[in-house]
């Protein structure tokens, strides 16, 4: 059988190292010898002797079932094999996270991790219910986080003298050291005549970055996983 899908550009190789590597640019592959964590349904391929669960032992305890405010959970994958994650064709990129490192992340990108990963759900400070009371995952300790994202997304710097504010919609993430606060960048007068449709925006301030994405959030489709 000949066609260009056989070539080596998709051609899926054994893994040459543990843990997460790129297979292309919208997905991820991890060689598995132990344990990591990965967001519920997002695998698509594995080989190997790899179990799947939704809850189970993790490091320091029983694996936090993580829910975000989009109502997504994570699952442990443990023993050793490969396995492949995407989510619905997104860009995927990998982050490695160090000791003195802390990310935030918006629970929805968030696609796989290494189990040496510590994660905590916290609500955002100062966005409240009107920021779409958004929980997002802090994460810190030492290793790699796959985040999955609709097209390329923007690395904007934050500095004291420049705060940056985002589309709630649209944020990805942010170096966990910056403050948050609500925005509103529209006067009375306009929202009385109908609104410009960015009433409110989240406010970084500080010293770092955030990630936004090139468009914003869609409803989430339901999980048959």
């Amino acid at each position: 059988m000949k066609s260009d899908l056989f070539s080596s550009e998709h051609l899926a190789e054994t893994a040459t190292f543990p843990g997460m590597s790129l297979e292309n640019a919208k997905c991820v592959k991890y060689a598995v010898n132990g344990e990591m964590h990965a967001r519920q349904g997002s695998m698509i391929a594995f080989r190997g002797d790899l179990q799947f669960e939704r809850k189970g032992q993790g490091i320091g305890g029983m694996l936090k079932r993580a829910v975000t405010g989009e109502g997504l959970a994570l699952m442990a994958v443990r023993g050793q094999g490969e396995a492949w994650f995407a989510q619905e064709a997104q860009n995927v990129f990998i982050v490695e996270i160090e000791p003195n490192d802390a990310l935030t992340v918006n629970g929805r990108n968030v696609l796989c991790f290494d189990a040496t990963l510590s994660y905590e759900i916290k609500t955002v400070k100062g966005a409240g219910m009107t920021g779409g009371g958004l929980f997002n995952s802090v994460f810190t300790g030492q290793g790699k986080l796959a985040l999955a994202c609709e097209g390329t997304p923007i690395v904007i710097p934050v500095t004291p003298q420049a705060p940056v504010c985002v589309d709630t919609d649209a944020v990805v993430g942010w170096s966990h050291q910056l403050q948050t606060s609500l925005h509103r960048s529209q006067s009375i007068g306009s929202m009385i005549r109908g609104g410009s449709g960015e009433a409110v925006q989240l406010r970084l301030d500080g010293q770092g970055f955030v990630i936004v994405r090139p468009s914003e959030a869609t409803p989430q489709k339901a999980s048959s996983n």
